[in-house]
C-alpha cells in the first residue's frame, strides 16, 4: 500500500504529473488550427472528430508532447492541461473565475505557503485550485458554498485536477457567516453576491495585517463593498481595480494586437485588517459634488 501513496502524493499536492500519459488522465488535444479539445483518456477509448477518430491507446504510455493522428490524417498534439487551461475547460455549475483574475487574487491577497485561507463561495472550484497550489501542503483552505450542486461540482473538479482529495482543503456546504467559527485566518477571498454582509464576522477572525479580497462583478457591488469596509473601521482604505488581458499576434512582420480580448470580468476589492481597537488615520479625498449626498459628513 505504501508504493501507490508515495507515487501519487506529489500530484495530489501540486496537480502536476510527470512521466508517460496514463489512463484516467485528462489531456488537451490541439490541431493545426490551434483548436483545443479536452479529453479524458481511457483504455480502448476514442476521440471522434470530423476527420476521423483518435485512439486513446495511441496516447496512453507515450510521453507528454506526443502527436497522434486521426484516421483521416489530422495530427493532434497531446499535452497535459496547465492549470489555466483546466479551469476554463472543466465542467462547471457556477461561472468560474478566469485565470487572469485568479492570478491577480493570488498576488494581491498575498497567498503564501502555509497560509490559512477562507474562501466563499467555492463555485466550480477554479479559484480553489489556485489557492491550494499557493498554500501548499502546510497551509489550509476552507471553502464555503451554499448550493450543494455547486459544491459537488467543485469537489469533482478539484479532485480531478489534483488526482485525488487534497489534504489541505476543507469544503463545507452552507453560508460563511453561519459556519465560520472562531479559528483565526490569514487571508479571506470572497466570490459571492453580497460580500459586505460578511465583513463584520470576518473582522473577528482575520489576523491583524491579514488581507480581505472580494471579487465582484458590478460597480454597484464594488461601491457597497468599499463603503462597508470604510464604515466598519477595522480595515485599511480599500483598493479597487480590474485586470485586462490583450494577446498579440506575431507572425513575421505582422505584429499587432489580436482581435479577441479578455476584457472586463470582475473587480477586485482588497483591504488589510488593522490591530484590534485601532482606527487608521482618515484619508483626505475630494469626492465629486453629489457623490455622497447632502448628509455626508466624512473627510473631504
Amino acid at each position: 500500500m505504501a508504493e501507490p501513496v508515495a507515487e501519487t502524493a506529489p500530484a495530489v499536492l501540486s496537480g502536476v504529473r510527470i512521466g508517460p500519459l496514463r489512463a484516467g488522465e485528462r489531456v488537451t488535444l490541439t490541431d493545426n488550427k490551434n483548436r483545443r479539445h479536452s479529453v479524458l483518456l481511457a483504455e480502448g477509448g476514442r476521440f471522434h472528430t470530423t476527420k476521423g477518430a483518435v485512439e486513446h491507446d495511441d496516447l496512453i504510455g507515450q510521453p507528454e508532447g506526443t502527436v497522434a493522428t486521426s484516421v483521416g490524417g489530422t495530427a493532434y498534439l497531446a499535452l497535459r492541461p496547465l492549470l489555466n487551461e483546466y479551469t476554463v475547460t472543466m465542467p462547471r455549475g457556477a461561472q468560474v473565475i478566469y485565470p487572469k483574475d485568479a492570478a491577480q487574487i493570488a498576488m494581491t491577497a498575498d497567498i503564501f505557503p502555509g497560509a490559512r485561507v477562507v474562501e466563499a463561495g467555492a463555485g466550480s472550484g477554479a479559484l480553489t485550485c489556485t489557492l491550494l497550489r499557493a498554500v501548499g501542503p502546510t497551509g489550509r483552505v476552507r471553502s464555503y458554498e451554499r448550493r450543494e450542486d455547486f459544491a459537488a461540482q467543485a469537489r469533482l473538479n478539484v479532485d480531478n485536477f489534483f488526482g485525488g482529495p487534497h489534504p489541505s482543503w476543507d469544503l463545507q456546504v452552507g453560508g460563511l457567516v453561519e459556519n465560520l467559527g472562531d479559528e483565526p485566518v490569514d487571508r479571506v477571498v470572497l466570490d459571492m453576491l453580497a460580500p459586505w454582509e460578511c465583513v463584520e464576522a470576518l473582522s473577528a477572525v482575520l489576523e491583524p495585517g491579514g488581507v480581505l479580497c472580494a471579487y465582484v462583478a458590478t460597480t454597484t457591488q464594488l461601491a457597497r463593498t468599499v463603503e462597508t469596509l470604510r464604515v466598519q473601521g477595522g480595515f485599511t482604505e480599500p483598493e479597487a481595480g480590474e485586470t485586462l488581458i490583450r494577446a498579440w499576434h506575431a507572425e513575421g512582420l505582422a505584429v499587432r494586437p489580436r482581435h479577441d480580448m479578455v476584457g472586463h470580468t470582475g473587480f477586485l476589492v482588497t483591504a488589510r485588517r488593522l490591530a484590534p481597537g485601532v482606527t487608521a488615520p482618515p484619508r483626505k479625498r475630494r469626492p465629486a459634488p453629489g457623490a455622497y449626498g447632502e448628509d455626508y459628513t466624512g473627510p473631504r
